[in-house]
């Protein structure tokens, strides 16, 4: 059986760290996903989708992440069922086994000012990187035209 589940989305809020009765870390937020096509009146719909980090991943994300940010989300999903005043409650929420932040915080966005010599330095890092890729992609230039081949299909 396969149970992946594969998000891209804004978190809602910031995150809510707690630690179970043992003493291991949660953390839990909702990512809003927009989907991939339209309504009728041509605007999209949004998904709110809860998860649930555990352990190191799940400190790493209350430390970092903040309401707005941009994440990727790769977990498995689970669906838990509660009962109150004879009504089952379905809870779908991804547990995230692997968190990418896809882009700046706050704090990380702004750089913080340069003096010339080290910019100049950078620069000329940028530079010789540059000329070794050029260098390395002309080696291996072959001229490959995908017309050349004949496919079967």
């Amino acid at each position: 059986m396969l149970n992946r589940i594969v998000l891209i989305g804004r978190l809602t809020r910031d995150p809510e760290l707690r630690y179970t009765s043992n003493g291991t870390p949660v953390c839990n937020f909702t990512l809003a996903v927009e989907r991939n096509y339209t309504n009728r009146q041509g605007e999209r719909d949004v998904d709110f989708i809860k998860i649930v980090t555990w352990r190191g991943l799940a400190e790493n994300c209350a430390r970092h992440l903040g309401k707005g940010r941009l994440v990727g989300v790769d977990g498995s999903l689970h669906i838990r069922k509660s009962e109150n005043n004879n009504r089952t409650y379905i809870n779908p929420e991804v547990t995230a086994d692997n968190v990418r932040f896809l882009d700046f915080g706050k704090n990380q966005s702004s750089a913080k000012p340069q003096n010339n010599n080290s910019q100049n330095q950078k620069n000329k890092q940028k530079e010789n990187k540059s000329d070794k890729q050029d260098d390395f992609d002309a080696q291996f230039d072959d001229n490959f035209d995908a017309d050349d081949f004949d496919v079967p299909f």
